[in-house]
């Protein structure tokens, strides 16, 4: 047996038990030897400073009459080429709801939005990310209709159970019921359904479902995808009389998703997408052997709560307690997506009443908050729903003229910080709320997923008196400028300083140590003096401000910046290289 298969058996026995595991594994080992042809060198280094993703729906950019994964592809050639490296395209298969996360087939490409070979296209110019939505499936799916009509392999495919079963410990992320009626050829059956009635979680209990996966995820790699998503993973295993969320099994079958890709494209990327608190977010490391990637997902609430007070220094705290990272992994940063800005990662980060205030605000700026169900019954703020250009339109005192730089402030802030940026394409071009798609899909999450007319987004992109052309012309020259530094490598070094409450400071070193970075944003309505001689290091020097806007006196000693003013400070040190930072 060799060192894979022993590794793969050991974690189908943690899972199943022995009864079946050496037959499971051999059905690992046909999978693999089916789709050995994708094997590759594993490379030496899975990013670097020019890595950038844009996160965007296939249907994102339309046109009368043509496919939106066409016109997707249109945009991206003409106007990112230079600025991103990988797109992730959000769910593209043939779904029922929630734009695409309520998967009817996970092979096909959703005929409305295009075809396969659509999607190579856009992978002839870019990397591509892709979802694999593990945890539920439509019931509209086939595996469910087999469900219902008592037919394999879908009949054992979702969980059931009795009406009345206590499921009060299973944590939920959403407040409608856990257990869904459904009318089958047997009766009436309640299924599992974590996120809504429409989305039937998936029996991971059943082996024949993990192999399915397996197939899955290896078809998606064969196609392109250079980075696989698991959504919603932590709720994946479920175990009455537990929390159900982030089970051991869930974590073992995650590591057995790294063994598989390990051995088939080392070149692939694992991506865990858990919408929780720091350390249980973090908890999908593993000890290196779990996921290469986790979410940053502290990052936009914990921006959004500096920019409303003007204040950085719990900003600055929470950066400098993020904990190291083991070899090979990374964080993906963001600050939106097309989900909402979750709350429950800043749990015990912040005071309660400022946590309050933000989600007033929100409010006040057209946004929305959804609700999750607490194990005692209560409810309480899962994510806020908002356009994050409209959520800062203004602080906690209201709306002001300072929309664009506190909104590019926020993007230089996730720019600058260790790790890979990822950038919402609705953040790219400025899009406002959308609260005519709210009140046409009958879901707050719509407010932040606009669907944009070609031609309406380049006459706002071509002239450059709209916000739109400004935002999208100031983040290309960002992105541009940024993935030409190695201070900017996702694992280059990182320290956060505290010096001023309005400052949100960050020094990164580059791998070799010849290069030092100093970010500075200005998270307040109101100039700020810095003294650089208290920023620097011993014998570090200001060379030049990359983004080349920034204020120093004549003795190079006075830095001033503007409200939400950002810079990048090329430093140098006179030994050539430094050591201090980790």
């Amino acid at each position: 047996m060799t060192p894979f298969e022993q590794r793969v058996l050991e974690r189908v026995r943690f899972l199943y038990g022995d009864d079946e595991a050496e037959v499971i594994v051999e059905r690992i080992c046909d999978l693999v030897r089916r789709y050995a042809s994708l094997t590759k060198e594993k490379p030496d280094c899975l990013w670097t400073e020019q890595d950038a993703f844009l996160i965007t729906y296939g249907d994102s950019i339309l046109h009368e009459g043509e496919r939106p994964l066409v016109m997707l592809q249109k945009f991206l050639s003409e106007y990112c080429c230079d600025l991103f490296t990988t797109i992730h395209i959000l769910p593209f298969f043939p779904f029922s709801s929630d734009d695409g996360f309520s998967v009817i087939d996970y092979r096909e490409v959703n005929p409305e939005f295009g075809t396969w070979d659509d999607v190579r296209a856009i992978n002839n110019d870019f990397d591509l990310m892709i979802d694999l939505v593990i945890n539920h499936a439509s019931r509209e799916s086939v595996w469910f209709m087999d469900f219902v009509n008592d037919q394999p392999p879908g009949r054992d495919f979702f969980i059931e159970q009795d009406k009345g079963t206590d499921v009060s410990m299973v944590v939920r992320p959403r407040n409608t019921p856990l257990l869904v009626p459904v009318h089958t050829r047997r009766g009436v059956r309640h299924v599992w359904a974590t996120f809504s009635e429409d989305q039937i979680d998936l029996n991971f209990n059943n082996p024949s479902m993990l192999l399915e996966f397996i197939d899955i995820f290896l078809s998606y790699v064969a196609v392109g995808a250079r980075f696989l998503r698991l959504d919603a993973i932590a709720y994946l295993w479920k175990s009455l009389g537990t929390s159900c969320i982030h089970l051991p099994q869930t974590h073992e079958v995650v590591k057995l998703m790294r063994d598989v890709l390990e051995r088939v494209a080392p070149e692939v990327v694992l991506i865990t997408e858990t919408n929780v608190p720091v350390e249980e977010n973090i908890s999908y490391f593993g000890m290196g052997d779990e996921a290469h990637m986790v979410y940053q997902f502290g990052l936009p609430p914990m921006v959004l709560h500096a920019l409303y007070r003007g204040n950085a220094a719990y900003l600055t705290s929470w950066a400098q307690q993020i904990p190291p990272l083991p070899p090979g992994c990374t964080y993906l940063n963001f600050t939106a997506s097309h989900d909402g800005i979750g709350v429950r990662p800043v749990e015990n980060l912040l005071p309660a009443n400022e946590v309050e205030e933000m989600i007033d605000t929100v409010r006040r700026y057209g946004g929305f908050v959804t609700m999750k169900t607490n194990t005692d019954g209560t409810e309480s703020p899962y994510e806020m729903n908002v356009s994050l250009f409209d959520a800062l339109m203004g602080s906690r005192r209201g709306p002001d003229e300072w929309q664009i730089p506190r909104f590019i402030c926020s993007q230089i802030i996730m720019l600058s910080m260790r790790g890979i940026p990822a950038v919402y394409i609705h953040s790219l071009t400025a899009t406002p709320n959308d609260l005519a798609n709210v009140e046409r899909t009958g879901r707050m999450r719509s407010i932040n997923r606009t669907r944009w007319q070609l031609k309406d987004l380049e006459t706002r992109l071509a002239n450059s008196n709209t916000p739109n052309a400004e935002v999208f012309d100031t983040l290309s020259r960002l992105l541009q400028i940024r993935k030409q530094q190695p201070a900017f490598h996702p694992d280059a070094g990182q320290t956060v300083k505290s010096l001023n409450k309005a400052l949100f400071i960050i020094k990164r070193v580059s791998l070799d140590r010849e290069q030092i970075i100093y970010a500075l944003c200005n998270v307040s309505a109101v100039n700020v003096e810095l003294a650089v001689s208290n920023l620097l290091d011993e014998g570090e020097q200001v060379v030049a401000d990359l983004m080349g806007d920034s204020s120093l006196n004549e003795a190079q000693d006075t830095l001033k910046m503007l409200p939400y003013q950002c810079v990048w400070l090329h430093v140098s040190h006179p030994h050539g290289s430094v050591d201090d930072a980790v």
